[in-house]
């Protein structure tokens, strides 16, 4: 008799098995808690109104981050009971899974392709604290490259071929050394941004963009500096556009085939 010995009645092999099963459903649980720091809780205002929709493990405790350029951020944020937000849309039927369809201006209604999420609204900095993207007039060191086209001073046009505006300048992202947007005097005055990623640039420097009309360049979000764009701005200037490719015009909600 082997006095003191377990192995004799006890499966290694198997143990380890369990304790790599519980090890893995720990992780998956954690992983799952650690992915709702932000954007959660949801509500699901069809089913149970202004309550807290909490998945596996429940949300993690708060924690506290140091921010590269002072300040901090505390995530997840307290819930706040209250009224749930008010979304721009409805839904297409009575059935609680039924595509929501945007109410009012649908480019502006922030659902569907044109959602955004509620970012910080600072603009977003380099590692030396300098704002990232800036238009050319603010960074001289900048510019279009000798032998490329230059938009400035050029006509946009919308997917209709009409005229949404005039490029005046580009804004520069000095961390990427890429541009990032056209910036647009509009009829009737005032300055808008587009992205350069909805933007197709001709041989002549003339823009197109096939997201959205002419006429509908006057109602992209405006930024509140004429030099800055904020990380919250950034999110909702690309939504517009984002619902454009679906909104733009009746015709495009239809079937493809």
């Amino acid at each position: 008799m082997n006095h003191g010995a377990i192995t004799a009645s006890l499966d290694i092999a198997q143990v380890a098995l369990y304790l790599f099963w519980g090890f893995f459903a720990a992780l998956v649980i954690y992983l799952h808690r650690e992915g709702q720091r932000e954007g959660y809780p949801l509500e699901t205002a069809d089913r149970s109104p202004n309550q807290l929709q909490e998945g596996l493990g429940g949300r993690p405790d708060p924690k506290t981050y140091l921010l590269p350029h002072g300040g901090t951020k505390t995530v997840p944020e307290a819930w706040k009971a209250g009224p749930p937000e008010q979304l721009k849309a409805r839904r297409l039927d009575r059935s609680p899974d039924s595509p929501l369809v945007p109410t009012g201006n649908p480019l502006l209604a922030g659902v569907g392709p044109g959602a955004w999420a509620e970012r910080d609204d600072h603009p977003d900095l380099e590692l030396t604290g300098t704002v990232k993207i800036v238009p050319l007039r603010s960074d001289p060191a900048y510019g279009v490259a000798k032998g490329d086209p230059d938009p400035r001073g050029k006509t946009v046009s919308g997917a209709d071929g009409k005229s949404g505006g005039t490029v005046v300048d580009i804004w520069v992202d000095r961390s990427e050394r890429l541009f990032r947007y056209f910036e647009i005097e509009v009829a009737g005055g005032g300055r808008v941004l587009l992205p350069w990623n909805f933007a197709t640039v001709a041989g002549n420097g003339a823009v197109k963009v096939g997201a959205i009309l002419g006429s509908q360049f006057a109602a992209v979000p405006r930024t509140k500096s004429p030099e800055q764009i904020t990380l919250l701005e950034e999110d909702m200037i690309a939504g517009y556009y984002g619902a454009g490719t679906l909104y733009a015009t009746p015709d495009r909600l239809g079937p493809l085939l």
